[in-house]
């Protein structure tokens, strides 16, 4: 008998209007800030995997996006257990080097960008400011989550 598996929903976290004053009124500067101290971690060598996993962190810190996990109930020898899978990730070599030549400063570019749609619209743009923000690990090191 093959094993059954079912996905668990995932946390939703708080609703966009919520996220939307708290990016306003805490997550743009503090974002800010928490932007500036990984990118000198990175930038310092000793402290480059605290600032990635800072820059990793930036939608929590200015948007409350909660981290997505993916959770599964699989049925095994008539038991559930829980699994959390998580995706692939491109070869290390692949994302150091990407990260090297390109990643650290398309992101601040990227960034930079999501700020300014954010300011410049006046808030109009803010769920396209919160796509963006949420994809910084990608940008940044070819992270998949």
């Amino acid at each position: 008998m093959s094993p059954s598996t079912v996905q668990i929903q995932q946390e939703t976290g708080p609703g966009f209007l919520l996220r939307a004053i708290y990016f306003i009124f805490v997550g743009l500067w503090l974002g800010g800030v928490w932007t500036t101290i990984a990118w000198v971690l990175v930038v310092s060598i000793i402290g480059l995997p605290l600032g990635l996993l800072m820059l990793n962190r930036i939608p929590q810190i200015m948007t409350l996006k909660p981290v997505r996990r993916n959770r599964y109930l699989v049925q095994v020898n008539g038991r559930w257990v829980t699994r959390t899978i998580t995706k692939d990730q491109p070869a290390f070599l692949l994302r150091a080097l990407y990260f090297i030549l390109i990643g650290w400063w398309f992101s601040a570019l990227w960034l930079l960008l999501a700020w300014a749609v954010s300011g410049i619209t006046l808030g109009l743009g803010l769920p396209l400011a919160f796509w963006m923000f949420d994809r910084v690990p990608a940008i940044t090191t070819l992270s998949t989550y």
